[in-house]
């Protein structure tokens, strides 16, 4: 059963779990390093199947190479690879990284709508929305494993996919709530709401979330 909240309600569960990630210090909310809208798409890429800490210094050792659309498109395959070693699937990332650095070079820049920006190679539906978010301020929910997990682990979903897992994010959430969403329940999914091992007790919200219930309910007596 998917719980029904308040417009307050949602206002404050992600309130919550923001302010229990910049406490916890959630990688997430440690990127101060990304000053760019082409380079919050780099970090985006490279943060697919990789834990946001790898991903850090990653993305860090290759902007100090090459911050910039026209810097990264000098760089060869190889070079790119060694640099990003470590984050998955890396020689798939180095090569569409380097076929991103060509296109924005040629389109003068990195698109702020969600339209133009899944053309460019590599980029989904939830890396658009997070750099739509992240590097534009725009109102977008980017659902990633972390995002599509607590929302059906509270029950304020019941979905089987992370585009479903937006789509009725966006009818229950109030849209100027949008931008906060990925960045609340990543950092908040990073430090309590883990993949594994869930600090449940640690969680303000075990009173009402189906999964700490759940378990509790069948938990050998």
């Amino acid at each position: 059963m998917v719980l029904k909240l308040t417009e307050n309600e949602l206002r404050h569960i992600f309130d919550v779990m923001e302010n229990i990630a910049i406490k916890n210090k959630a990688p997430v909310f440690n990127l101060n390093f990304l000053k760019t809208p082409f380079q919050h798409l780099v970090f985006t890429v490279l943060s697919s199947r990789t834990r946001d800490e790898v991903t850090a210094e990653a993305c860090k050792r290759l902007l100090s190479k090459a911050g910039s659309p026209e810097e990264l498109e000098k760089l060869s395959v190889e070079e790119i690879e060694k640099l990003i070693r470590g984050v998955g699937f890396y020689r798939v990332k180095a090569k569409r990284l380097k076929d991103l650095s060509k296109e924005i070079k040629k389109l003068g820049g990195v698109p702020d709508t969600y339209e133009e920006l899944i053309k460019l190679p590599g980029v989904g539906r939830k890396t658009a929305n997070v750099v739509l978010a992240s590097a534009f301020g725009k109102n977008a929910i980017g659902v990633d494993t972390h995002v599509h997990r607590i929302a059906n682990r509270l029950g304020i979903v019941s979905t089987k996919s992370n585009s479903e897992t937006e789509e009725e994010l966006k009818k229950i959430i109030p849209k100027d709530l949008w931008i906060k969403v990925n960045k609340a329940m990543v950092g908040f999914g990073q430090t309590v709401c883990k993949p594994q091992n869930p600090l449940c007790d640690n969680c303000p919200f075990k009173s009402f979330c189906h999964y700490s219930n759940f378990n509790k309910a069948h938990k050998p007596r």
